[in-house]
């Protein structure tokens, strides 16, 4: 269970090795001994990082882990890294998903979110970006629709199997029948050279017939088929109503545009908001404009029209732009909800319209199917009326015994051509119709497919927000911090609540924006299931932590992961672990290496 990594011109690393067992490794050192640089060592194993020892043209990584060998290889080329070998991650959508909730360096993109206030959306759903949804949603739909058609098909050939099968039967002993009343026959007369060309030649012309009657009877039958096959598709075609949406494009445009302002508008209020109330709350006025401090109350000059105001007027003031941020925010949402419906409709039109265009292609097959076999139909009915008119020839020329035993032959010919076509189409009946279950299995797991992508992103919010709340809840069991709670909104923005009131995140000490911020990588690692790709978890830039809260944070990520790698200074307590000694590894200098 032991992974290997053996590392030459990594970051700050020129030569190491180490080894990483299941649990807590803790590499321990002080500043320039590499920790940082053999996280992001990992990293480029990995396959989410490419950074080389400065100055360096080329770097490696060997890795061993117990399910392969993966070798990276980086070389520096026209002022950029490019990457050769095989990673231990390679699909996109793996290496996005580590990158983002396996990687918790102090670069993770979640975590500076964050620490920035930033609304976490889009860095939390960033994988769906990889999937290309949609895509594949029309992908299954054609799978789809192709299965259906099959399936109705396959259905059809089992309702027909038990009448052409007792065909088959039925045929079988009417020829076993003929060929003894044949061999009677046979017996009881005789017959010279003449009679028996005679008998040969209207013997055949009545196979002749028999053939262009039973070609007409299929013909007819299949000609049936396809006009009622049409027929339905007309009606289809007829019944079909494609919505009529008005303007749908650009009222969906112009929703999007609206939408796009209101998130702007609210972002700029949002900025102002912030800034003003931590103004207010850290009592900091004078760092902006001149403050006179009176008995009955503070009287400071506006530092954007210089006019003189009191810190109430102030304080009322952040309240009304709360009310607008709060008015805008609910705009946004109705925008939103407008935008959703308008994608909705659209997909209504697109689909309605792939389905005339599919039944148009449809009924036009089929009208040259008709023309087709009508014409052939037009054709053995000619060749029924010659070989009628050669049976009459020739049956004037036979006598009664020639003429029975003739019919005979003709009938057995007859028998033997409609049991081997009949034989033939119970084979292909039998072919389609065993298909019937896998092919039903087949739409079942299409439909579930469709059904899951069109909900994915739903239920990845979903999750994501519910995991972020049952992950916070461990937190504040474990931390004592000084906010009550967090939790994130149906928008993604991290709201916090002290005292019983929303508070600025910007109020937060750094910590506690830490801990915030681990929660919401937890929270996307679970609504992702990360560990499936990759069963390790890289802690890195934990200096805001004091030694009780870092082995706490440290005991609670073990929980979640196989493999926890995070570094640590020497001034912290020993850690349940194992523990990973930096100063046998060769780094580059002080000002080459990263501030480990």
């Amino acid at each position: 269970m032991t992974w290997t990594i053996e590392i030459e011109r990594i970051a700050g690393i020129l030569d190491g090795s180490a080894t990483v067992e299941p649990g807590l490794n803790v590499v321990r050192g002080s500043n320039w001994q590499g920790k940082s640089s053999f996280i992001e060592s990992i990293k480029t194993a990995l396959g989410t990082s490419t950074e080389l020892t400065e100055g360096a043209d080329s770097g490696a990584v060997h890795l061993e882990t117990p399910t392969g060998v993966y070798d990276v290889t980086l070389t520096r080329e026209n002022g950029t890294v490019a990457r050769q070998g095989q990673p231990y991650l390679t699909d996109e959508y793996d290496v996005i998903r580590a990158e983002l909730f396996a990687c918790l360096d102090e670069r993770n993109a979640v975590r500076q979110a964050v620490r920035a206030g930033d609304n976490l959306e889009d860095v939390l759903l960033r994988p769906l970006d990889f999937q290309n949804i949609d895509t594949q949603i029309e992908t299954l739909q054609r799978e789809r629709e192709q299965i259906e058609t099959e399936l109705s098909q396959a259905r059809e050939a089992k309702k027909r199997l038990p009448s052409v099968q007792e065909k088959v039967t039925r045929l079988e002993n009417e020829i076993e029948d003929l060929q003894a009343k044949r061999e009677t026959i046979d017996g009881e007369a005789g017959s010279d050279d003449s009679s028996e060309s005679v008998r040969r030649q209207l013997s055949q012309a009545r196979t002749e017939q028999n053939q262009a009657r039973n070609r007409i009877e299929r013909l007819e039958q299949s000609i049936e088929r396809t006009e009622q096959r049409l027929s339905e598709r007309e009606d289809d075609l007829d019944a079909l109503e494609i919505p009529e949406y008005n303007d749908v494009e650009d009222k969906l445009a112009e929703a999007r545009e609206s939408l796009s302002q209101v998130e702007r508008d609210a972002e700029v209020l949002q900025s102002v908001y912030s800034a003003t109330e931590m103004v207010l709350s850290e009592n900091r006025l004078d760092l902006l404009t001149d403050v006179e401090r009176d008995i009955d109350g503070d009287t400071v000059t506006c530092w954007t029209c210089e006019s003189e105001t009191t810190r109430a007027d102030l304080a009322d003031q952040l309240d009304t732009l709360g009310s607008e941020l709060t008015t805008l925010r609910a705009q946004k949402e109705t925008y939103r909800d407008t935008v959703e419906e308008l994608e909705t409709q659209r997909e209504e039109i697109s689909q309605a319209r792939r389905r005339k265009a599919d039944l148009e292609e449809e009924i036009a097959d089929l009208e040259a199917t008709l023309a087709d076999r009508k014409q052939s139909l037009e054709a053995a009915r000619n060749r029924l009326e010659g070989a009628q008119a050669d049976v009459e020839r020739l049956s004037d020329r036979v006598d009664e015994t020639v003429a029975e035993l003739s019919d005979v032959e003709s009938e057995i010919k007859y028998r033997e051509a409609e049991l081997e076509d009949t034989a033939d189409e119970l084979a292909q009946l039998e072919t389609r119709a065993a298909r019937v279950d896998a092919l039903e299995a087949d739409l079942e797991s299409v439909r579930d497919d469709l059904a899951e992508l069109r909900s994915r992103k739903d239920r990845i919010k979903r999750e994501a927000r519910e995991a972020f709340d049952t992950a916070m809840q461990d937190i504040l069991s474990r931390f004592g911090t000084g906010f009550e709670t967090a939790r994130l909104t149906a928008d993604f923005d991290i709201v916090v609540a002290r005292d019983g009131q929303e508070a600025s995140l910007n109020a937060l000490s750094e910590g506690e924006l830490e801990l915030i911020g681990f929660v919401a990588a937890l929270a996307g690692r679970q609504s992702f299931d990360v560990g499936d790709a990759v069963p390790l978890l890289l802690v890195d830039g934990l200096g805001g932590l004091d030694d009780d809260n870092l082995h706490t944070l440290i005991e609670y990520l073990q929980q979640g992961t196989e493999y926890l790698v995070f570094t640590a200074y020497p001034e912290y307590t020993a850690f349940d672990g194992r523990e990973i000694d930096p100063t046998q590894w060769t780094v580059a200098n002080e000002k080459q290496a990263s501030a480990d």
